[in-house]
């Protein structure tokens, strides 16, 4: 009989689009540090965002192999957002740790995240003080933070991108809050737990290529502002009565001009085209900053679910333990045969 431990549970929580070059290599990353780490037991939760490669034959083929890896397969790719989140919430693990399947998030620096978390800390961040991506783009990243920062009714961790660990009364918070398109670093903010925050270099991604673009990273910079600030709307305000001032006094300039020389002032046309192109850009400027606004507002009211699940995979199962030898595939040694592709329905 396979011996029972009492050790805390940790969860692990990957997102997966079309990464089947790095879920194997992260798996093994991932069950190394643990074997290093008797004291827990773990599950490494996997949520695949329909991918179109072979990822979801992967995943279905570690869960066959290990009881800890768990799957959850959606429906469509419901975005970076969303699908991460919806994994979190399923983890029931005495902390969550997220963790990027491309190796942009350290899988080394788990135990050093949970030395923070049995020190005290509810939330453990990670810091990236340096990156190995394009230095055009860490800057403009950097100025982002800065900016939000600026914006935010709350205090936010400058150039923290999620990855660290969760305590279980967090996630049970968020549970509550139920956003369904959280911006998750304004909400572990908002919650007001003191984070303990772990600097560290962030490295290239290993392999493949990144699934962001540019509609995806202006899609979460503007999540973030809407969320946290209403700034840009005081902004509209302020500048509509600025912008009020000034056209009534240039036009009193004018005024005077004119009839202090009425004989050779002449307006012409250049200004009053000018001033049409200038006032009616401003306006379109926020009127975009008001239909970001509506945009969220219209999000949130629609209350649809994070996302939809095709299939879940081992859920049902507890996590092994430690002395579990894992099979090949294929080859039935070793193997807990119960657990072996066993799915659950959502």
């Amino acid at each position: 009989m396979e011996k029972q431990t009492t050790g805390k549970l940790i969860s692990v929580v990957t997102p997966c689009y079309n990464e089947q070059d790095n879920v194997g290599p992260l798996y093994e990353a991932v069950r190394k540090v643990f074997a290093g780490l008797p004291q827990y037991e773990y599950e490494h939760i996997f949520i695949d965002n329909a991918s179109t490669d072979r990822t979801a034959a992967l995943l279905r083929d570690l869960a066959a192999r290990n009881r800890n890896v768990k799957v959850i397969l959606n429906t469509r790719n419901f975005g970076h957002i969303r699908s991460p989140y919806h994994a979190l919430l399923a983890a029931h693990g005495d902390a969550v740790i997220g963790l990027a399947c491309d190796f942009q998030d350290p899988p080394e620096m788990i135990p050093v995240l949970l030395e923070k978390w049995q020190a005290g800390s509810k939330v453990v961040m990670g810091v990236k003080t340096a990156s190995d991506e394009s230095a055009i783009m860490f800057a403009i990243r950097k100025a982002y933070y800065h900016l939000i920062n600026r914006l935010a009714e709350i205090d936010l961790v400058k150039n923290a991108t999620g990855f660290g660990l969760y305590d279980r009364v967090v996630v049970e918070a968020l549970r509550r809050i139920d956003d369904p398109y959280p911006y998750f670093r304004g909400l572990i903010a908002d919650l007001g737990y003191p984070p303990a925050l772990i600097e560290y270099h962030q490295p290239a991604r290993r392999r493949g290529i990144t699934k962001n673009n540019f509609y995806t990273l202006y899609d979460i910079a503007m999540l973030g502002i809407t969320n946290h600030s209403k700034v840009p709307l005081r902004l509209a305000t302020m500048a509509g009565f600025a912008l009020s001032a000034g056209s009534g006094l240039i036009a009193l300039g004018y005024l005077i001009a004119k009839l202090v020389f009425w004989s050779h002032f002449t307006l012409g046309m250049a200004p009053v085209i000018i001033g049409l192109f200038f006032f009616g850009s401003v306006q379109l400027f926020f009127i975009g900053i008001l239909g970001e606004y509506i945009g969220a507002i219209h999000t949130q009211v629609q209350r649809r679910p994070l996302v939809i699940e095709k299939e879940r995979i081992n859920f049902d199962l507890p996590a092994a333990g430690k002395g579990q030898v894992e099979s090949a595939p294929g080859s039935g040694r070793g193997r807990d045969e119960s657990a072996a592709g066993h799915t659950v329905a959502p």
